[in-house]
């Protein structure tokens, strides 16, 4: 590769240095040294298709047209419907499933002069931490092949780390691009609830999701999502609110940045996250921004059962659809109710029925109560606490307990594997933005922190995730 940013490659497309053409037979070269050993992709787009595609953004651009995305590869996660390639969500449920329409973020992608290249891996029906949990192979992280590049967009973060995209979108419903971006040195940003559309999102839980940018730096990930974010008729739960102008935010002074450090979203991680991240805020400290160390999120504790429990009573629900009935995978048997039994059993993988039992159990009679209307109500809580500290402060803290795990360490164990979004589901729940960017490396594996402010304020996060770049010299890092 010759840049190691998109908005690097973007200004060589823009001055003619360098053509949409010859950039994705760059990414490809990428793609057929790595992607052998990564498996990051589910489902790659045919290469003589994409280099049609890459001519159509350079005939734009003959025409003295200037999309904000003209030539730059985008790899989208299998659970974003394209109307043009297969969308799995990572199982075999969905195998060979083409949707008859594009997802509005695909569209805006596409309207902004994107080359989308494939499909990444992903935990089935974004439901993991590790992308171990694909119906089809786990992907391995760049850094190190025999260790996990997080979960569920590990496929995502995989594919941009070794430089076989230069942006990409996930989904994060308790942490899914944040983690994966902390294992790979790579970024991510789940937005504000509601600022990117969901439509075309094939559904875990609906009130935590959302479509997710990623990118290898700061600036790139402020550029996407200035695409596919805003108001989406499709949508009803989008905001009423145009797209955003983070790429355009200019650095903030950092005497006029304050963090917050709950003990809460550090304690319980590993020596290694702890010490990496506090030595990062000492060098902030040091630039001239204010970090308090004495916040506190009182109810954190509780976010993991509290997340847990409306995730898979909502992912229960949402799982009905998948009864042989709709979509191409079907196990015919001599009635209804025996086809819709075979055809769940053998179409779902083992963690996906686990979550589906659990959500039932929480929505039942006699347990309702007692596990979701509580779960709901936490919820407000966590809520209310967290917006009532972005009001004063950006809050930062761990985006994992621990370095990336090595294939097969979490995945036998569902506590241990649901034990990584500790610190990540908090966002999602309180359905404020929160930015993931590299803190550092620990005996050559990447560590991450994220920052969280209140709903809107993308903008605020991105000046401090460049001065986090600027201090750490870690923009564009590739493996």
């Amino acid at each position: 590769m010759r840049r190691a940013t998109a908005s690097a490659v973007l200004e060589g497309i823009f001055s003619g240095s360098l053509s949409p053409e010859e950039h994705v037979m760059e990414i490809y070269d990428n793609i057929k040294k790595w992607e052998p050993k990564v498996k990051g992709f589910i489902t790659l787009l045919d290469e003589e298709a994409v280099l049609r595609r890459a001519k159509e953004v350079e005939s734009l651009l003959k025409d003295g047209k200037r999309p904000p995305l003209a030539g730059l590869v985008v790899a989208v996660k299998d659970n974003i419907s394209t109307k043009f390639a297969p969308t799995t969500a990572g199982s075999r449920m969905l195998s060979g499933y083409v949707p008859p329409f594009n997802a509005t973020t695909v569209e805006r992608l596409l309207a902004a002069g994107a080359i989308i290249i494939g499909k990444t891996n992903m935990d089935e029906f974004a439901m993991g931490s590790t992308t171990e949990l694909s119906a089809f192979w786990p992907t391995h992280n760049p850094w190190d092949l025999e260790r996990v590049p997080g979960g569920s967009s590990g496929g995502s973060a995989a594919v941009l780390a070794y430089g076989g995209a230069d942006l990409a979108l996930g989904s994060d419903t308790g942490g899914s691009v944040r983690l994966p971006a902390a294992y790979t040195a790579t970024v991510g940003l789940k937005p504000t609830y509601g600022l990117v559309s969901r439509y075309g999102l094939i559904p875990y839980a609906n009130s935590l999701e959302q479509i997710s940018p990623m990118a290898r730096s700061v600036k790139d990930v402020a550029m996407l999502l200035d695409v596919v974010s805003g108001h989406d008729p499709f949508d009803a739960t989008t905001l009423n609110v145009g797209p955003t102008r983070t790429s355009s935010v200019a650095p903030e002074d950092p005497s006029k940045l304050s963090i917050c450090v709950p003990h809460e979203m550090i304690d319980g991680s590993d020596p290694p996250v702890r010490s990496t991240i506090l030595k990062l805020l000492d060098r902030l400290e040091a630039e001239g921004v204010k970090v308090s160390y004495d916040a506190s999120l009182p109810s954190a504790p509780d976010a993991l059962p509290v997340y847990y429990t409306i995730a898979l009573a909502e992912a229960a629900s949402n799982l009905a659809r998948y009864d042989g009935k709709l979509y191409p995978f079907v196990v015919l048997r001599p009635n209804y109710t025996e086809t819709v039994t075979s055809t769940r059993s053998e179409g779902f993988g083992r963690e996906v029925k686990r979550r589906i039992l659990l959500g039932v159990m929480a929505l039942s009679e006699g347990y309702r109560d007692e596990f979701y209307v509580a779960a709901a109500k936490g919820r407000r809580i966590i809520r209310d606490e967290v917006l009532g500290m972005t009001k004063k402060c950006i809050i930062a803290g761990a985006v994992s307990p621990a370095p990336p795990p090595r294939l097969g360490e979490r995945i036998s164990d569902p506590l241990k594997l649901y034990a990584l979004d500790v610190y990540t589901v908090i966002a999602n729940l309180a359905g404020v933005p929160s930015l993931a960017v590299p803190a550092g490396f620990y005996d050559g594996l990447p560590l991450g922190v994220q920052f969280m402010a209140s709903p809107l304020e993308e903008g605020k996060l991105m000046a401090l995730g460049q001065l986090v770049e600027d201090v750490t010299g870690l923009r564009g890092v590739m493996a």
